[in-house]
């Protein structure tokens, strides 16, 4: 029987865990938390997010907690429009999902040839060629046929196979939240809850998960709003976080003051938005009878401007499953590398060119960023949504 460890416990490796162990593998899943638990916000799912679930065998289900996200669109902080709202066809439709109704998904699909270990902070990585790839974390060493990589920007075994992929900052913070139905806002008829208001510096978007009154199969339904500010991530209290979020975007149009009104200190998340640069020289490390790959943010973690960062851990985790289906382990390795990397630099480039974009500050930059988006940014949002699109599995 084959085996592998699996670093790190976020949705990315529970996605590929499970995988692999329905494919016959045993599989030791490392946690460096004390607790297995998700962030209570959402995730947004574009198409090959979908459908790199449903090759990984989770798409049970799925319609019962997914909520469509039609285009909103892109305003200003007066209101007024930069992007009209354009209609999507259903191939290219994304849908979010709460974070922790897609985490229950993913622990049920782990089934019991999944060993879960928490508290596990790995710390030395052994990727020879002459022995089986291996993880330790000081006082025990995990050895397998393959080593797994799931364990996010901040990656221990990254920095050690590829030292030169560095973690630094995009020099803004985002600020995330789930407001329940009970507690959310009573909008007027007819106002949109999801779309976009783009300032200077600033951002907020928000979407529905679900009707009011009817989660579908969720019982955490509600309305998921995402700001994101230039600067430094904020070192005050969450009470504190959310009062400055309140006077940031005093004034911007509805329903964002009614959102942040009714949001509880208790439901903020906030996150400094970091990326690799460079990213890594190879995804995937040859040693012994198979090697160690990267996957999710340790191998690609970039500015979420996009929405694109989840699909692709998913993406990651089908192609590693569909390929170790498919082919001897040292060839997968290798291939999953050579297919990997230039689909992750590709998105890299779109999502860094977003982010150009989204952060231009001062009169002139403002300007002509306004006159720029009606074409620019509906062209890159395209581009990123054909290759959602058009990306498929390994069959």
């Amino acid at each position: 029987m084959r085996s592998a460890v699996v670093v790190g416990a976020g949705i990315g490796g529970l996605s590929v865990a499970g995988a692999l162990a329905r494919s016959g593998w045993q599989v030791t899943l490392l946690e460096r938390s004390d607790r297995v638990r998700p962030e209570p916000t959402a995730v947004v799912l574009w198409p090959n997010g979908v459908r790199a679930l449903l090759a990984l065998g989770l798409g049970a289900g799925l319609d019962a907690i997914a909520t469509p996200l039609p285009d909103g669109g892109i305003r200003r902080p007066d209101g007024h429009w930069l992007v009209q709202p354009q209609a999507l066809p259903a191939d290219r439709m994304p849908v979010v999902v709460h974070r922790e109704d897609l985490h229950d998904a993913l622990i049920a699909g782990l089934g019991d040839r999944v060993e879960l270990r928490t508290g596990v902070t790995v710390r030395t990585v052994r990727a020879d060629a002459g022995e089986r790839p291996a993880v330790g974390d000081g006082r025990q060493t995990f050895e397998a046929d393959l080593v797994v990589a799931a364990d996010g920007a901040d990656s221990q075994i990254r920095q050690r196979l590829a030292p030169a992929a560095k973690v630094v900052s995009s020099g803004s913070a985002a600020w995330r939240a789930v407001i329940p139905w009970y507690r959310a806002p009573q909008l007027p008829t007819g106002q949109r809850v999801g779309g976009e208001v783009l300032g200077a510096g600033y951002r907020f978007v928000s979407a529905s998960l679900g009707d009011r009154g009817s989660s579908g199969g969720s019982t955490r339904g509600g309305i998921y709003w995402v700001a994101t500010a230039a600067g430094a991530a904020r070192p005050e209290p969450p009470e504190t976080q959310l009062a400055l979020l309140r006077r940031w975007y005093a004034g911007w149009p509805a329903p964002i003051g009614e959102l942040l009104e009714a949001t509880d200190p208790a439901d903020l998340v906030q996150q400094e938005i970091r990326e690799l640069r460079p990213l890594p020289r190879a995804y995937g490390f040859p040693a012994g009878p198979g090697g160690v790959v990267l996957l999710g943010d340790a191998a690609h973690a970039m500015p979420p401007h996009l929405g694109r960062g989840a699909c692709l851990a998913f993406e990651d985790a089908a192609t590693l499953a569909g390929l170790l289906r498919e082919s001897t382990l040292p060839d997968a390795v290798a291939a999953y590398d050579r297919v990997r990397r230039p689909r992750a630099a590709g998105m890299v480039r779109q999502t860094r060119r977003m982010s150009a974009v989204l952060q231009a500050r001062g009169r002139l930059a403002l300007r002509a960023r306004d006159a720029a988006l009606g074409t620019l940014t509906p062209r890159l949002i395209n581009t990123a949504a054909t290759n959602a699109a058009q990306w498929r599995p390994p069959t």
